[in-house]
This record gives structure tokens, sequence and C-alpha cells, in this order.
């Protein structure tokens, strides 16, 4: 970690976030894009979590009893996966589609690299629907009650909303996945509302780290051949290329 990364490291600790318009005013020697590699750095050692316009210490997310909250670790966790998955997915963001981005970090890792207008994006995340209305993108955000382990929006109301809600295309996540047991999660109306959303998209992708395979949870949402592409970190084993294969679903 060099100087001025140890300098705004400092700020966030003593601040809780920074904003890149200000860290501009304060390192002109440099440029944005170096500022905001300082900031992936940060991220990727835990420091902080990005945000469009800048980033955020992750000691916001510690509780009053000193514990750090669910989504705040699954975010810190396995940065350098999430982030060339977010980078791969990016070719699916179309112009002009209505576009569901699923709960989860790794989802929120691609939707802090979404730029531009001219798409619609649905989401049942908190945390994503402020990511992308700091930006001109037309956002619905879904209902509902929210899993603070997941800052998602789901249940009767969430089902209901999407009822009258079309979706060109899906971009979903899971938190494990099997052969035999498919896609899998831990909250059972999270995983009706991953129903209900694949069940209206025409195209869905799912994303999801290599290590997540051979790992089930209580409630699968999806098999194998429901999905149109899966963007991994790492290709899988040559049993899983098969069998994605035999199902036409193309692995990245």
């Amino acid at each position: 970690m060099n100087g001025r990364q140890l300098q705004i490291r400092k700020m966030l600790d003593s601040a809780g976030e920074v904003h890149l318009q200000d860290l501009r005013r304060i390192f002109t020697d440099v440029s944005e894009m170096t500022l905001r590699r300082d900031l992936s750095m940060l991220e990727n050692e835990g420091y902080a979590i990005r945000t469009h316009g800048g980033a955020v210490s992750t000691s916001k997310f510690i509780q009053s009893d000193g514990q750090e909250n669910e989504y705040s670790k699954r975010a810190r966790e396995d940065m350098p996966a999430k982030t060339k998955i977010a980078a791969k997915a990016i070719r699916f963001i179309e112009k002009g589609r209505s576009i569901y981005l699923d709960a989860g970090s790794t989802v929120m890792s691609l939707a802090k690299l979404i730029e531009g207008d001219g798409c619609t994006f649905i989401t049942s995340a908190v945390n994503t629907s402020m990511e992308l209305s700091a930006t001109a993108h037309s956002v619905v955000q879904l209902g509902g009650a929210v899993n603070k382990n997941t800052l998602s929006c789901s249940g009767p109301d969430a089902l209901l909303m999407m009822d009258s809600i079309n979706v060109d295309i899906a971009i979903m996540s899971a938190s494990g996945f099997s052969i035999e047991r498919g896609f899998t999660v831990s909250n059972r109306y999270e995983g009706l509302l991953k129903q209900k959303v694949m069940g209206k998209a025409k195209k869905c992708i799912m994303l999801m780290a290599r290590s997540k395979i051979d790992k089930d949870l209580p409630f699968t949402f999806a098999s194998l051949d429901e999905i149109d592409y899966w963007v991994c970190d790492e290709m899988p084993d040559e049993e899983l290329i098969a069998k994605g294969k035999e199902y036409n679903v193309v692995i990245i």
C-alpha cells in the first residue's frame, strides 16, 4: 500500500466514506483512473466497498455488538472472483432491454460497471437499485420484506409485483449448485422470487463462482437446463461442462 492509498484508507476510517470527486481535488497529481484503482485495491483488501461515486468503509457495516453483518462479510469474500465474473458479464447489458438484476454481492459487482442509459433495470436488491439510481437509469425496485443478510426484498408483495413486469434478460445469482440439486439458496421466499423471474425472462444468465459448485442449500429454484449462460470465474470440471453442452448452456 503506497502513501496515497494509506491516506485514502485513513479518510475512510475517519469519515466512513469517500467520494471520487473529492479525491480528485485532493490528489491532483494522479488521474481519476488511478484513484479508481486505489479504491478497487482497498476493496480487494477488505477496507472498503465500492459505490458508484466512491467507496464506503467496511466499518460502517459493523453492528452494535461489534460483529460484522452477513452481507458485508460476503461482499468482502473472494473479491477477485466476483470482479472477474462481473467483467465477463457486462456484455449481457444490452441497451433498450428490460433487465432483471438479482440480489447478491456478485451481481452488485456487475452493477458497479454499468454506465450510460437506455435500459430498464428491475431488482430486488436495495443496494443495487441505489447504485443504479445514481446514474440516469430507469430502475424498478421490488417491494417486500428486506432480508438483512442479502439486502433484498422478497415475499408475496415482490411476487405480486413481478406479475405485471416483463423481463428480457434475467441476471441471476445462487448460493450453491450441484448437478443433483440444481441452483440453491437458503431462503424460501427468495427462491420463489427467483423462480418467478426466470419463468418470465426470455434469456437467463447465472453469475456464480466455481467455489459454490457441489454446495447444496435447502431450497432449489432452478436446474441447469433452465439457464442460457453461466458466467464463472474459472471453468468447472469436464463433467459439468459436458452436462452444460447437453442442455445447450454456454459456460463462460
